[in-house]
């Protein structure tokens, strides 16, 4: 009987641990699975051999992993490229009897899973891989979103809907431009959700910076000026990943992660600058980073329980004999809001990117369209339970046990 390991990559989201939950859970109760291993801080941690032994966990502490934010065993950005990377891979998976591999990430960890499944059918490895996904971006291809992204969304969405109350309270003789930077290395699908927080009709952001509209510093300080002369404050939601009319990042940190991925940041600064000195009036800069992804106090429970389903889908169809795919939603219906999930493959998923489609943005290109909000609107609803004790959130406390070395 063959063993399972499950292992997070990537930035996390509010609902991973939910993710990983539903798989470890379904292969611990399958009959056709052996011991239930998790890698540690990812694939990096299984190059390693350091696993975490699952199977003898206390169920009460596994109970705890959907409640948890983070990444419960540690995630990584490692990226395999070296022939020598994958002769350790699978002499790891090998010794330890590993048949069926799970790997929850966004699109560069979709790329990881791909590699890992073409070589052991070049190899003619026994390896069933399954990709499960997660990202707070929602742009990986050939699934409706992403688990971790509505989560995300409500606390944007929740975050500037407070930020612009505050704004119109002291915007008479103090702010009159409030900025939050929002996560989205290359498509606008966060940024966007800021738009959900005007839902019933309250004040949410005035205007919307995405992606895939190119930056006109004439157009948009004009655009901020018309809506302080309108409302007397503007309220404004930017995607890191801003880009001028020549295709170039407008602000970035200057380093790259182990993808190429050029490290994105101060946006918001880039544009308080260009607003103080132009239009003379007082900006303040909010740069929520790892709050908009981790905060699962407020995570969606649609996002929660979608995230569980598809954690134990993709144990369920490695069973069926299933390898090389990623478990995708498949929206059916809006309202009310339907799904099935589905398998697709690997190699057309793998280092994709699905970019927000012309008709979610608004004609001008400073906000979102009604379809947006068809969209959106169901993925933040509900409140994820939590557990709590002494007014704090409670968290899983495994003791981790990691598997005895045999390289």
């Amino acid at each position: 009987m063959k063993n399972a390991v499950y292992a997070q990559s990537g930035g996390v989201t509010a609902v991973i641990n939910a993710s990983a939950y539903g798989a470890i859970v379904a292969a611990l109760e399958s009959r056709d699975i052996g011991r239930v291993f998790a890698g540690v801080n990812g694939i990096k941690g299984i190059l390693n051999e350091e696993l975490f032994d699952l199977t003898d966990e206390k169920r009460s502490e596994i109970e705890r992993i959907p409640y948890t934010p983070g990444a419960v065993f540690g995630s990584c950005r490692t990226k395999l490229e070296k022939e020598e990377d994958f002769e350790r891979l699978f002499k790891v998976f090998d010794a330890h009897s590993v048949g069926y591999f799970f790997y929850n990430g966004g699109n560069d960890s979709m790329d990881t899973a791909y590699k890992i499944h073409r070589k052991a059918l070049e190899m003619n490895f026994p390896l069933r891989v399954a990709g499960v996904p997660k990202t707070v971006d929602n742009d990986l291809l050939l699934t409706d979103h992403c688990p971790g992204y509505g989560s995300a969304a409500k606390f944007t969405a929740i975050s500037i809907r407070e930020a612009t109350r505050d704004l119109k309270s002291m915007y008479s003789d103090s702010t009159k431009v409030f900025i939050m930077e929002s996560m989205g290395r290359h498509a606008g699908w966060l940024t966007a959700s800021a738009a959900l927080a005007g839902i019933d009709q309250l004040q949410g952001p005035q205007i919307i910076l995405l992606p895939e509209v190119a930056f006109n510093q004439e157009t948009f300080l004009r655009r901020v000026e018309e809506v302080i002369k309108a409302d007397g404050y503007c309220s404004i939601v930017a995607s890191e990943a801003l880009k001028g009319s020549d295709g170039n990042y407008l602000s970035t940190a200057g380093y790259y992660d182990a993808f190429g991925n050029i490290q994105l940041g101060n946006i918001g600064q880039y544009l308080e600058r260009l607003v103080r000195e132009n239009l003379k009036c007082k900006v303040h800069v909010a740069l929520p980073d790892y709050l908009q992804r981790s905060s699962r106090h407020i995570a969606s429970l649609i996002d929660w329980q979608e995230a569980i389903e598809v954690g134990a889908f993709a144990v369920k169809e490695v069973l069926r004999g299933k390898s090389g795919f990623m478990v995708s939603i498949d929206r059916t219906c809006d309202r009310p809001y339907l799904k099935e999930l589905k398998c697709v493959d690997l190699s057309q998923v793998a280092n994709g990117t699905k970019p927000l489609p012309e008709d979610f943005i608004s004609e001008d290109g400073f906000y979102v369209s009604d379809s947006f909000l068809s969209y959106a609107r169901p993925l933040i609803q509900g409140e994820a339970p939590n557990l709590f004790l002494h007014g704090l959130p409670i968290y899983e406390n495994m003791a981790k046990v990691k598997v005895r070395k045999r390289l």
